[in-house]
């Protein structure tokens, strides 16, 4: 680092995105993508008549995607908020509403909330997940601070009831509850219609899991009226031009195409039931999973041994080195060729292992 940056930093320890190597061509199941291309609409949307018209700034209000959005959810177009992937609006919570009191969230999760809270210097209140790697709800019970929960959570797959988030959002009154619902399209239960009962509700989405658009970079996030004002208060303090014109088209017509996607999900979430199945054939044990990917461990194998090797092989799977975790891999559902692909070369190291 240089010796301009500011104190306040100099020992922020930053998120670590999954690789995206360019050396050779990998199966990809290390970064929870879709393995599916957007929808016709999405890829005709990006014609050469769009393109001209970027030498003119895109709308700051995304008035017309936020007007789909609320359409899709049942909602209104005050309760919709959207930015430059769900990460930016992560942050903007992070700051907006836990820099007094706090926030807890567990301590196996999303990689990017411990980040946030030592980028704002938040008290954060790490809850240790349950032995089975589940989230006991009623640690966040009247915590009086922020809670932050993704549901499905991540790395696990594993999910929270709706009445037992319902529970937690109840006992808060005075504090935000954000519910990160990333991968709930593939198989979870999502509590966006909550919003309309509870004014301390946010819940977070994000076109780049189930809608096929991870490199668009477009997140959205719907609540009470007043938090998204408070959204918006630091957007337009930071950028307010957070989302450019393609996105935002391509945004609409995803959504107009929905009946794309949720078969993309049925086959998603079909592929994931193949693979836990021939997985637990050869010795892993696999937890059960709500989401476009799997967490899962060998018998005999370290999860570290397994990662290296299948990456050698050209197979990418995700490797986390906590010691809670590390005998574990993250393995996204990709196509039913690409997770056969990765059957076939984990019996390789199996047998390779056992010589």
């Amino acid at each position: 680092m240089s010796r301009f940056l500011s104190n306040l930093y100099s020992s922020l320890k930053e998120y670590v995105p999954g690789e995206q190597p360019q050396d050779k061509k990998y199966v990809k199941l290390n970064t929870n993508e879709s393995p599916f291309p957007p929808s016709p609409g999405v890829i005709e949307a990006v014609t050469d008549e769009k393109i001209e018209k970027l030498c003119l700034y895109c709308d700051p209000e995304s008035k017309l995607l936020k007007q789909k959005l609320a359409e899709n959810y049942s909602l209104e177009p005050k309760n919709v908020f959207v930015a430059n992937g769900s990460d930016d609006i992560l942050n903007f919570a992070f700051m907006a509403f836990a820099r007094e009191n706090g926030a807890a969230f567990p301590d196996i999760s999303y990689g990017f909330y411990p980040v946030f809270a030592d980028l704002y210097n938040v008290n954060a209140e790490i809850i240790p997940l349950e032995d089975d790697f589940s989230i006991d709800a009623e640690k966040y019970v009247d915590c009086g601070k922020m809670v932050v929960i993704a549901n499905p959570n991540a790395p696990t797959g594993k999910v929270l009831t709706r009445e037992e988030i319902e529970k937690i959002i109840a006992s808060n009154p005075g504090n935000v509850v954000l519910i990160d619902e990333a991968y709930v399209d593939f198989g979870g239960e999502s509590v966006v219609d909550l919003v309309k009962k509870y004014d301390n509700l946010l819940v977070v989405g994000t076109f780049s899991k189930s809608r096929s658009m991870a490199g668009a970079r477009l997140g959205f996030a719907f609540a009470n009226e007043e938090i998204i004002k408070d959204l918006e208060k630091i957007k337009y303090s930071t950028n307010p031009y957070n989302i450019n014109s393609l996105t935002q088209l391509m945004g609409i017509k995803a959504l107009e195409e929905q009946e794309y996607y949720d078969k993309n999900c049925k086959i998603i979430a079909e592929n994931r039931e193949f693979t836990v199945a021939e997985l637990q054939k050869i010795g892993f044990t696999v937890i059960p999973s709500k989401a476009n990917f799997i967490f899962a461990k060998h018998k005999n194998i370290s999860g570290e041994r397994i990662y290296l090797k299948l990456k050698d092989k050209g197979v990418l799977v995700r490797h986390f080195t906590s010691e809670r975790i590390k005998d574990h891999n993250r393995i996204t559902i990709g196509t039913k060729e690409q997770m056969e692909i990765l059957i076939e070369k984990l019996i390789e190291i199996i047998k390779e292992e056992e010589v």
